[in-house]
């Protein structure tokens, strides 16, 4: 049987996931610089590489103090932690504790300010552009060099991006190394999720606006 939440990791976690939120921005950022930024302004580069360095400390230190506050072994941990780890090990990833980072903040008012449906939809759309960012990044990263690469500018990953977040697919381009191939499985799978979560939520939605007309006619 899992041990009782402890107190003490509820306030952490309250406390510190905003603040880690808008560090992970910081971290996409300067992971952006070391991208796009040429090896002629190498001090920008090594500007960027600083902050995505100092970023992923800040993962990694509180890792460390919500594994020691739980009480629990790290293996069990990170079983019963696993999007936290993945988030440690791929820190790109971190825009996915968006859902954590919006509880913390409602837990300070009586009520939320957004619907279910909004908040769904507010969710998954921030979640596909920060994620595409970070997606594009990664496959520019390691493609634009690569023998046969038809990925070659910024541009192109982007475009990539959008047709394959939205399961398009053209096809025009594609990632040719196993890190871009890699990634492009994982915004397949991630673009199925966030597209069947807004259309879900957008549809039912207007089934209750379409519901709440009906019994407002006359006659039904």
């Amino acid at each position: 049987m899992d041990p009782v939440p402890d107190p003490r990791l509820e306030r952490w976690e309250s406390r510190t996931e905003l603040p880690l939120f808008l560090i992970s921005l910081a971290f996409i950022a300067g992971y952006a610089v070391r991208v796009l930024v040429p090896d002629s302004d190498q001090a920008l580069r090594d500007a960027g590489l600083a902050v995505t360095l100092a970023a992923w400390v800040c993962f990694a230190g509180d890792y460390v103090v919500r594994l020691g506050i739980s009480g629990r072994r790290p293996l069990r941990f990170a079983r019963t932690h696993l999007l936290d780890t993945l988030v440690l090990i791929l820190p790109l990833l971190r825009p996915l504790r968006m859902v954590q980072v919006y509880n913390v903040l409602q837990k300070r008012r009586d009520q939320p300010r957004l619907s279910l449906h909004a908040r769904v939809i507010a969710y998954a759309s921030l979640s596909a552009v920060l994620l595409g960012f970070s997606g594009a990044l990664t496959v520019y990263d390691h493609e634009h060099l690569a023998p046969g690469a038809s990925i070659v500018t910024f541009g192109d990953a982007i475009w990539w991006v959008c047709a394959t977040l939205t399961t398009v697919g053209y096809g025009d381009v594609v990632p040719v190394t196993p890190v871009g191939r890699t990634v492009a499985a994982g915004l397949m799978f991630g673009g199925l999720a966030l597209l069947g979560a807004v259309t879900g939520s957008f549809s039912s939605w207007l089934i209750q606006v379409f519901t709440r007309e009906d019994e407002k006619t006359p006659g039904k």
